[in-house]
């Protein structure tokens, strides 16, 4: 993420185009294929663009470098399709931990190595600086790298595997949802990944069969 107290940034007024309900960026980004487990997939990342849309969504890049590594993906479309399809490998690598992490499985080794090739990438262009809040780390490269943004999601990905919440991870109990997200509730017991969407579905369906039953 560029520093922001250095550069003004740039605000959008676009509607947001991502629902980011995970409760961390990397389950969210998992989340980018949506009805996964379905028979039709739908990709929800479709250009360079919907990458950079994202990030900023999710708070990991602001709009004054997200703008630059736009204008520079105009200039090099063949890089930005490059950077997409890292972005896709990550993507199904993070899923690919999670999901072992899920069932108790042991974590594919293929999987870890993108995961770490990530992580070692933006470790070489990380450091850490002071904000109001306190301390935090941000990623900044020159000449620009279009691959900037995953790497703060690979670290949301490492941070999340590294502390004792990962047993939290849950998917929706929709069948025709299943996105990830990070169990926070007190009992520990959220079956929807969003309980004004899925929730409130899964109660609809309840009443109704309910209803035909009496």
């Amino acid at each position: 993420m560029h520093p922001s107290d250095q550069h003004k940034k740039v605000e959008r007024t676009l509607p947001k185009q991502f629902d980011l309900i995970a409760g961390e960026v990397c389950l969210d980004f998992i989340n980018t294929l949506d009805d996964r487990f379905s028979s039709e997939p739908k990709e929800l990342l479709k250009s360079y663009a919907d990458l950079i849309r994202f990030a900023e969504e999710a708070d990991v890049l602001d709009s004054f470098y997200g703008n630059q590594l736009l204008a520079y993906d105009e200039q090099r479309p063949d890089a930005g399709k490059r950077a997409l399809a890292s972005a896709v490998e990550l993507r199904e690598s993070m899923f690919a931990i999670f999901e072992a992490v899920r069932k108790k499985r042991h974590v594919p080794y293929e999987a870890m190595d993108t995961l770490n090739k990530f992580l070692r990438a933006g470790a070489e262009n990380a450091e850490l600086v002071e904000v109001k809040s306190g301390f935090q780390w941000e990623f900044e490269t020159r000449p620009l790298a279009l691959e900037t943004p995953l790497w703060p999601m690979a670290r949301s990905a490492a941070n999340l595997l590294t502390s004792g919440n990962y047993s939290f991870v849950r998917t929706c109990a929709s069948e025709t949802c299943r996105w990830y997200f990070l169990d926070t509730s007190k009992n520990h017991q959220r079956r929807w990944c969003d309980m004004t969407k899925c929730g409130n579905r899964a109660k609809f369906q309840r009443y109704y069969e309910r209803q035909k039953k009496g």
